[in-house]
């Protein structure tokens, strides 16, 4: 589904049909509730959540479904039967159908893991500043 890139989540949101529009507000709230304080950008054309500088968590709308991005091995291992609804491809993408209750609990635990994940990758060191 292409559609012209938003501004903000926001207006993302504002671009969607009602029934996209209705699962992802949903979804946003699950995603803030697992990650409070997260700031909101658009990257990649679709929302993300950030914490402290790094991205932790994206979604997005489309035609039959919504998506949750990344789905990492760790996550999906730590996940286990909870995800066995819905359709993970095991490329970092976690389906979720528009139609039918949007799993709330599910995506704040999803948000929270992500973010114990992305606080747990070192990140590469600093170069140390010429002496002089």
């Amino acid at each position: 589904m292409s559609r012209p890139k938003a501004a903000s989540v926001d207006a993302y949101l504002a671009d969607l049909g009602d029934a996209q529009r209705a699962a992802l507000t949903q979804v946003r709230a699950a995603i803030l509730a697992g990650l409070p304080g997260a700031d909101e950008v658009i990257s990649y054309g679709i929302p993300a959540f950030r914490v402290d500088g790094r991205v932790v968590v994206y979604c997005a709308a489309f035609t039959a479904h919504y998506s949750i991005y990344p789905a990492t091995e760790t996550l999906v291992q730590a996940l286990g039967d909870a995800l066995a609804p819905y359709d993970h491809n095991g490329k970092g993408t976690i389906r979720f159908p528009l139609a039918g209750r949007v799993p709330m609990a599910l995506l704040t635990r999803i948000a929270t893991l992500r973010a114990v994940e992305e606080a747990a990758r070192q990140r590469p060191p600093r170069r140390a500043a010429k002496k002089r």
